[in-house]
């Protein structure tokens, strides 16, 4: 599985989770937190999505991007779901930030997104 197939969904999600805090209880933090992240999370996305088309491996500072992103929302949106045991939003960030960043230290740890060789036509 390529990273940028779950990455660009990720980030979408972070986008949207921050718009609908700001949007619901008018929180800069949500906005700026989650539409930030979210656009990151999506850029190095597309990088990694561009650089898959071209036939060419994910650039490392992509993928180490995105694991840096999913980490610190996994740390900060986990430390705040201790302290309120609110599952929406932080619990929910957190769990998924959690999965991704497993996902994407699976990624680091086998070279990253693979190119199938092709098969000359007999």
């Amino acid at each position: 599985m390529h990273d940028f197939c779950f990455t660009i969904p990720y980030g979408m999600l972070l986008m949207v989770g921050g718009s609908m805090g700001y949007f619901k209880k008018g929180s800069i933090a949500s906005l700026a937190g989650g539409a930030g992240t979210g656009f990151l999370v999506l850029l190095a996305g597309f990088i990694t999505l561009k650089a898959f088309e071209k036939k060419k491996k994910s650039p490392l500072f992509a993928v180490v991007l995105q694991t840096v992103i999913a980490s610190g929302l996994t740390f900060v949106m986990g430390q705040r779901y201790l302290k309120t045991q609110k599952i929406m939003p932080a619990g929910l960030v957190s769990g998924i930030s959690g999965l991704m960043t497993c996902f994407y230290l699976y990624k680091i740890a086998t070279g990253g997104n693979h190119i199938p060789r092709t098969t000359k036509a007999e």
